[in-house]
């Protein structure tokens, strides 16, 4: 079976597939454009790129004997995930293999930047000594403030913490238990982080949520003379409003490894502002990370292809094809529940607790834990997210998870039900799978009897049981062009209060959930999107 190597990965990656039986890699010398792909991946079974090759839905076409791709990194956006699914190919990735990279990457910058070390170096070369134009300051006793504390902020606040920093942190998703472990000081408020800390660096996902969060509102929020840094994404600092910072004086200083642009355009304002320093995209690029990425990734293309063991996959469970057969009836549905409850419950949780019953008892939980838990933590994770690293996920935001497969009698012939705690709260809701077609159904919410399609736009809301409820709630609606596709509706009493549950063919806008809220017989209203 052939590999296809593409892109720069480690000789000691390459020698893992040379000295297995029945692999033989093809190494190329130089990064080929999708035509030439096609022409290249006719006979092969896996490929492994880096960054730059792109492996499109038309290469994947092109290549009928492909079981795998594998990308010796943590992203997968130069591949097809979705066009690979559909084949039935493996996409498989390496999650963690940077995370010491990016964070020594980020301590570096901070120091240099706190020491002007790369304006010193340059002036020194240039035949200069110019002692009193480079002094520097001490980070010691400095605040640091963290915005998000994965993997790699964690490693970063330790870090900071041995230098004897005070270190702030900000991410609604990470529990005050493991905030108190890695000793930071969690902020409840993005505000209070802002306004407190002398450095700030970010180490956020790129989502819709977090693109753009730093920008001219946060600058204003800041201490004057604060230094930024960004070796996460680009885009997660809004660039024209950092240039503006750093011109008034507000932002005494940038350091930045990531853009919202790659490569960095020539005229690009930063390459000529003295106070910033800039890397081009290196926080993974240390002879460590890339041998073990490629190390990793092909000790996992070979195990699939030799031995059909996956791992590291990031569009399929950790599974043989017969026990893949038998769980995927309920992956979707367990993905479902997760989105549904994270986006029910408060950001900060601090365990999740996932029952099965029924006929999901007799099929492995780990896959469908996975895929419970990929959905709750979409919204923290963004697209990073996926059954390989969800756990992982989970236990540096300090969520606990808890698995229960139950014997009790229940109404249905299989259950899947997730809550998420926080302190005393609880958000819960129950799925079931109906008919021959494994139509997957919402069944229970907060306890109370539902149907519901998880598909789409859902508004829930909780109302008075009284005459004319759902006639206002339709006419609000239709003003706003609205469309009602089908309802729900759960009460304990009649007359008392009802949730009822909506499924929309589009969105409200804002000023029609105001004109819902408005209403004085609706309360608790919340939009999902599933």
């Amino acid at each position: 079976m052939k590999v296809l190597v593409c892109d720069k990965v480690s000789e000691k990656g390459v020698e893992v597939f040379r000295k297995s039986s029945g692999i033989i890699p093809v190494v190329l010398d130089r990064t080929y454009s999708e035509t030439e792909m096609m022409d290249l991946v006719k006979d092969v079974a896996g490929i492994v790129v880096r960054s730059e090759t792109k492996i499109t839905a038309r290469v994947i076409e092109s290549a009928p004997l492909l079981k795998v791709v594998g990308r010796a990194g943590v992203g997968v956006d130069n591949v097809d995930v979705e066009a690979a699914t559909r084949r039935g190919v493996i996409v498989m990735n390496t999650p963690g293999g940077n995370t010491i990279s990016t964070c020594e990457l980020t301590f570096s910058m901070m120091l240099a930047m706190a020491r002007n070390i790369p304006q010193a170096h340059i002036s020194m070369k240039k035949g200069e000594w110019n002692r009193k134009s480079f002094k520097g300051n001490e980070i010691f006793q400095k605040v640091l403030g963290i915005i998000g504390l994965g993997r790699i902020g964690a490693e970063v606040a330790r870090r900071a913490i041995a230098f004897g920093m005070k270190v702030l942190a900000f991410d609604p998703y990470l529990s005050r238990k493991r905030a108190e472990e890695l000793g930071v000081e969690l902020c409840e408020e993005l505000e209070s982080l802002l306004q407190a800390s002398d450095y700030i660096t970010v180490h956020m996902p790129k989502t819709a949520e977090t693109t753009g969060m730093i920008n001219e509102h946060s600058f204003r929020l800041m201490k004057d003379g604060v230094r930024i840094l960004n070796c996460a994404r680009g885009g997660i600092i809004h660039e024209g409003d950092l240039e503006a910072a750093l011109k008034s004086g507000k932002v005494a200083g940038a350091a930045l490894d990531v853009y919202e642009s790659e490569p960095v355009a020539e005229d690009h304002p930063f390459r000529s502002m003295a106070n910033v320093i800039m890397t081009p995209h290196l926080g993974a690029s240390t002879d460590e990370a890339q041998e073990n990425v490629g190390i990793e990734v092909a000790e996992a293309i070979v195990d699939y292809l030799t031995q059909g063991e996956v791992r590291n996959a990031v569009n399929l469970p950790n599974m043989d094809a017969k026990t893949y057969s038998r769980v995927q009836p309920y992956l979707k549905l367990a993905e479902k529940l997760g989105r549904l409850v994270a986006q029910l419950s408060p950001k900060r949780n601090d365990r999740i607790v996932i029952t099965y019953g029924g006929k999901v008892t007799d099929v492995p939980g780990d896959p469908l834990t996975r895929s419970v838990l990929k959905g709750f933590l979409q919204s923290a994770g963004g697209e990073g997210v996926n059954e390989v690293n969800v756990r992982t996920m989970a236990e540096s935001l300090g969520l606990l998870v808890e698995e229960i497969k139950s014997n009790d009698k229940i109404d249905y012939a299989e259950w899947i039900h997730v809550s998420a705690h926080s302190g005393e709260e609880k958000i819960s809701a129950g799925g079931t799978i109906f008919g021959g077609r494994h139509e997957p159904r919402i069944v229970r919410v907060h306890s109370r009897p539902v149907e519901i399609i998880p598909d789409g736009v859902l508004l829930f809301y909780l109302n008075e049981d009284r005459p004319g409820i759902v006639g206002k709630l339709g006419t609000i609606l239709g003003q706003f062009n609205v469309n009602i596709a089908s309802m729900s509706l759960s009460r304990k009493t009649p007359g008392g209060q009802a949730l009822t549950v909506l499924n929309l063919d589009s969105r409200p806008s804002a000023e029609a959930i105001a004109a819902i809220e408005n209403e004085p017989s609706i309360t608790n209203v919340q939009i999902v999107e599933l």
